[in-house]
């Protein structure tokens, strides 16, 4: 399938490693002019490097609003027009119960997690409209759908990204932008390998022990590849993704079983 994202502006958040990278490596393998922005500038670069294809990154704490202004401005600039195809993906947050935590640190996580991600959209989105076209996606989690035992900030806020996402679609659609969700089930990255740990600790068990089981309640048999995920987002941004919109894709290899 032709995705006709060649000369496409796309800007990748959390693209250092894990989701975020895989999303911008594919969307660089199909023609897309990407920008990376990571916590750490040093990453960044060493990831965009290996992407290449004039992959070009920036350094960007999304708990900082004055780094996603900076952010914007750096991206159209060196991508040498408005921002097309915008990926929010925000570091996640500790893991933790929803009992005592700290009112800073709910604060801290709601600027990071869902004000600042927002603010970039709104930046993005009139150079989206006088196009008439733009994508918009969200990386989130599959505790939207079921909350994670233990990892209640991100179970209470990223909801708020989805009902965020499902009322701007509706707002954007007629002017060619789309506004869609991703929820990743359990792909093999550092941070589930650094969730794992957590739990075993936790639990008692070994992370072995909770790899296994948690591999267990997965139908499929297995944890998803990142380029499985990235894939996902690629085609929501190609043509072929245009008619999709205000809505959640889960990419879990069936381990949620509601409808």
């Amino acid at each position: 399938m032709d995705t006709k994202l060649t000369g496409k502006r796309a800007l990748v958040l959390g693209a250092s490693r894990g989701l975020g990278y895989a999303i911008a490596a594919g969307l660089a393998a199909e023609g897309a002019k990407v920008a990376l922005a990571s916590r750490s500038a040093e990453r960044a670069a060493e990831a965009a490097g290996t992407i290449g294809n004039g992959a070009v990154s920036f350094a960007c704490d999304t708990a900082k609003s004055a780094d996603v202004d900076a952010l914007h401005a750096a991206a159209v600039d060196a991508l040498g027009g408005p921002v097309e195809i915008l990926v929010l993906n925000s570091g996640g947050p500790p893991p933790g119960a929803a009992q005592g935590v700290a009112s800073d640190q709910w604060r801290a996580s709601f600027e990071s997690m869902f004000v600042n991600l927002v603010r970039l959209a709104d930046l993005a989105l009139p150079g989206m409209i006088e196009s008439g076209f733009g994508r918009i996606m969200t990386v989130v989690s599959s505790g939207v759908v079921q909350p994670i035992s233990n990892l209640a900030i991100s179970n209470a806020i990223r909801p708020a990204l989805i009902g965020w996402g499902k009322t701007l679609s509706a707002e954007v659609a007629k002017h060619g932008v789309t506004v869609n969700a991703i929820a990743p089930g359990r792909i093999a990255t550092d941070r589930i390998a650094e969730l794992d740990a957590a739990n075993a600790k936790r639990t008692g068990r070994t992370p072995e022990e909770v790899h296994e089981a948690s591999k267990a309640s997965i139908p499929a048999g297995r944890l998803g590849k990142p380029e499985e995920f990235g894939a996902a987002a690629v085609f929501l941004a190609s043509e072929g993704g245009a008619y999709i919109t205000g809505s959640v894709i889960r990419v879990d290899g069936g381990q949620i079983l509601s409808v």
